[in-house]
């Protein structure tokens, strides 16, 4: 539970004020904190955005490909002019890319150097528990090791990997510890998507710096006002006249982002959380809460040479330096010799029949804060006990989830380890097409929204996380413990 202790150690109080993206949200104020950035001086479009490469296994002769990663602090230009001080998988930020075979295991040995405890959990990863990145199953900092096996007995998506040390979660992946993690099968290879220097992964943040260039962290933060692209504030990208596929990552601690190309073509989405779609979606835009992923194909094919277009995030206040995100520039005619998108991506299977229903209300508080005291985030009313177990659950059964944000101001979203889910209904109404009918394990939940889930518990046994992916909120209690037993 959050106790006063952890407040000294994280270092902020309390205030009540208006959070990201237009909507309420309680906010911490270092009241140490030095004056900030201006984000109106930090160039925008000055910078290409790096692309992740993968990782080359430590050793593959075996029965799964094996990585070595070392947490440790080093610094990276994110804004011109500057070198930040940033945490690290690997020397690397933005953090590295995985990339994995259903059915081939991958074994990640990670060494913390850093200064504070970590615990990584592979997000969206069908693991043991062991391997999970419990919040207490923490990596000790300077020097301890733990060795986390992935068997990757999932079908194919677009993953990540981020620290998830209780209270201390939400500075360190704001500072830096987040990486991608790639699974493929042969669903998804056997289409013809755009693929090597067209298949671009973008993981998408904001951050909030001071006058020096360092990154400010406070809990609960409104005022994180330069959006980065692959660990780039505000950067371009060349394109050519032909199409792409774009991995987008929403790696926020709780910015809310709705994409769009500045002209309002339409292109096409694929996938979600959980990888493809059952067919491809045309759509102006895609909406992603914290924790969410789109995979998008967008056609540059009848731009002229010269054309710029900018990503546009059109949620919240469009006069704000956050309503842009990177700019693509066509710089070149090249031919493309993909195919069409078929009009079936994938088949998924019918849903099995539930037989248990549970509730989850989620709430924070809201309203002028108690000076010196931390706003507490609740799922049906109680915070987060690491010795508590809020729900038991038989291995193998079906169940339907209702979940919802009871909460008039603040926006929300909910995250399920270990199994991946379907949505049924949003606002007491069928979820039958759209972005959200295919696989997922996180969903946005608006102030007064509710959303109903289907989940099958199958595959390990143990004790697993549901929470909000709005990581502040899951540090302010907002996590609940379920056991499959």
């Amino acid at each position: 539970m959050i106790t006063r202790r952890t407040l000294l150690r994280t270092g902020v109080a309390a205030s009540a004020t208006l959070g990201t993206a237009g909507l309420l949200l309680p906010a911490l104020t270092d009241v140490a904190q030095a004056a900030d950035l201006d984000a109106s001086t930090i160039p925008k479009f000055a910078q290409a955005m790096p692309v992740p490469q993968p990782l080359e296994p430590y050793s593959d002769d075996g029965d799964a490909d094996v990585y070595k990663l070392t947490m440790k602090e080093t610094t990276a230009e994110i804004v011109p002019g500057f070198r930040t001080a940033v945490r690290t998988y690997g020397d690397s930020f933005p953090g590295p890319l995985i990339q994995a075979t259903s059915g081939r295991p991958v074994v990640i040995h990670q060494t913390n150097r850093l200064s504070v405890d970590t615990s990584v959990h592979l997000h969206g990863g069908h693991v043991p528990a062991k391997s999970d990145g419990a919040p207490m199953d923490l990596i000790a900092a300077g020097g301890g090791r733990r060795t986390y096996v992935y068997p990757n007995q999932q079908p194919h998506a677009n993953l990540w990997f981020h620290d998830h040390a209780h209270h201390m979660e939400s500075e360190n992946v704001f500072r830096g510890l987040a990486g991608l993690y790639l699974l493929t099968d042969d669903v998804e290879d056997g289409l013809d998507l755009p693929d090597e220097e067209q298949d671009v992964p973008i993981a998408l943040r904001d951050a909030r710096f001071d006058s020096a260039g360092q990154l400010v962290y406070v809990m609960g933060d409104r005022l994180r006002n330069v959006v980065l692209a692959n660990g780039k504030a505000w950067p371009y990208f060349e394109v050519a006249t032909r199409r792409y596929r774009f991995r987008v990552f929403n790696t926020s601690n709780q910015r809310f982002f709705k994409l769009a190309l500045s002209d309002g073509s339409a292109f096409q989405q694929i996938g979600s959380d959980g990888g493809l779609l059952p067919a491809p979606l045309t759509t102006t835009s895609v909406f992603l809460s914290p924790g969410e992923r789109a995979d998008v194909v967008v056609d540059f094919g009848h731009y002229p040479v010269g054309t710029t277009l900018v990503l546009k995030n059109t949620f919240g206040d469009q006069s704000a330096p956050t309503a842009q995100v990177l700019q693509f520039r066509v710089t070149r005619r090249e031919r493309d010799d993909t195919e069409p998108l078929p009009d079936t991506l994938r088949t998924l299977p019918e849903l099995p029949a539930a037989t248990t229903t549970r509730d989850f209300k989620l709430s924070m508080d809201e309203g002028p804060a108690t000076p010196g005291a931390m706003p507490m985030a609740y799922i049906n009313g109680l915070v987060y006990d690491s010795d508590r177990i809020d729900t038991v659950i038989p291995y193998g059964s079906t169940e339907i989830w209702t979940v919802t944000n009871t909460n008039q101001r603040m926006p929300h979203n909910f995250h399920l380890h270990l199994v991946q889910f379907r949505v049924l209904e949003r606002g007491g109404k069928p979820v039958t097409s759209g972005p959200e009918c295919g696989l997922k394990d996180t969903v946005s939940l608006l102030p007064g929204e509710s959303v109903k889930l289907q989940a099958t518990f199958t595959g390990y046994r143990g004790e697993y996380l549901y929470h909000c992916h709005l990581i502040d909120h899951a540090a302010m209690g907002m996590m609940g413990t379920m056991k499959i037993v």
